[in-house]
This record gives C-alpha cells, sequence and structure tokens, in this order.
C-alpha cells in the first residue's frame, strides 16, 4: 500500500511487521471527523483479519469496538481545527497474545479521567446524552490509560486487549 496524496486520511506508514519487537504495527493518522473514525475502525478490523484474528471472532469485535471509540473521543474530544489524529494498533506476541490501540490527537486541554475515576452511568446526567465511550473501554479493554505527547502538543489514549 503506497501513500496516495488525495487520500483522505493524510497516510503515513499504513502497516510493518517489527521483527525487533515481536510485533505487528499498523500506524496512520486519519481526519479528525466522523469520516476519519469511521475509516479507522474500518480499517483495524481489516489489519486484524489480515493478522489472523478472524472476523466474528468475539476478541476481533472486541479490539475493533474498543478502536472504535478511542477514534470516535479523538475526533469528539480532541479535535482541533486542521489538525488530524493518529491511530497505532500494535500486535505484540511476548510475553503473551495482546492487541495494542493507542490514538493520540493534539487537544492537550481536555484529557480524560483516570482509569477507575470515570463517573457513574446512572448518577451522572452528562452521561444521559453520550460520554459512555470509555465506560465500553474499561469494560472491554484488559487495561487503559492515557498520558500526555512529549514531542507536540496534545494526549495519548491507549488501551491493551488480551488475544484469546
Amino acid at each position: 500500500m503506497t501513500s496516495d496524496n488525495g487520500s483522505p486520511t493524510g497516510t503515513t506508514q499504513p502497516s510493518c511487521y517489527s521483527p525487533y519487537l515481536g510485533s505487528r504495527i499498523f500506524s496512520l493518522r486519519f481526519t479528525s471527523t466522523t469520516r476519519g473514525a469511521r475509516l479507522a475502525r474500518r480499517l483495524v478490523g481489516v489489519r486484524l483479519d489480515e493478522w489472523g484474528v478472524p472476523y466474528g471472532t468475539e476478541t476481533h469485535e472486541t479490539v475493533v469496538l474498543v478502536a472504535a471509540e478511542l477514534a470516535a473521543n479523538a475526533v469528539r474530544h480532541g479535535h482541533v481545527p486542521g489538525r488530524d489524529f493518529h491511530l497505532l494498533l500494535r500486535i505484540m506476541e511476548n510475553p503473551r497474545p495482546l492487541a495494542r490501540i493507542e490514538v493520540s490527537d493534539t487537544r492537550a486541554e481536555r484529557v480524560p479521567p483516570r482509569p477507575g475515576q470515570l463517573p457513574d452511568p446512572d448518577s451522572d446526567p452528562e452521561l444521559a446524552d453520550g460520554g459512555r465511550g470509555l465506560l465500553l473501554v474499561d469494560g472491554l479493554a484488559d487495561r487503559w490509560g492515557w498520558c500526555p505527547r512529549l514531542l507536540s502538543p496534545g494526549k495519548t489514549v491507549w488501551a491493551e486487549c488480551v488475544l484469546a
């Protein structure tokens, strides 16, 4: 797959295999729009299937849903006009098969709560009209968190799912 300057995603490196880390990597920038988030979700699903995590399996659906929620949050809460979000999917084999999804955006002042500090969906009126994405991530992923980006403004929200 080559970069196409007319591509709506503003592609970077589409994927590679890293023999040093024993991992497979898919990395791409997407427009910070609902279309970009939808494309990110679809490409994560395609890449997982190519890497042996087939469509229709619980593991595939879990990783795709987590990636979709993180991408949607980057668009909804991390959007800065004219700036893209970046998605990285890494499958690591050692010490156990694991999928790590990282989504980075350029909005540093809006950060999510830390794991374990998510609001109660039944008592928070703001969650009545959406805002449950991280609750899904918290329930589906084995671990998740976020950190500030070091070399550019913004933050990275990540999640890890053990592969069955």
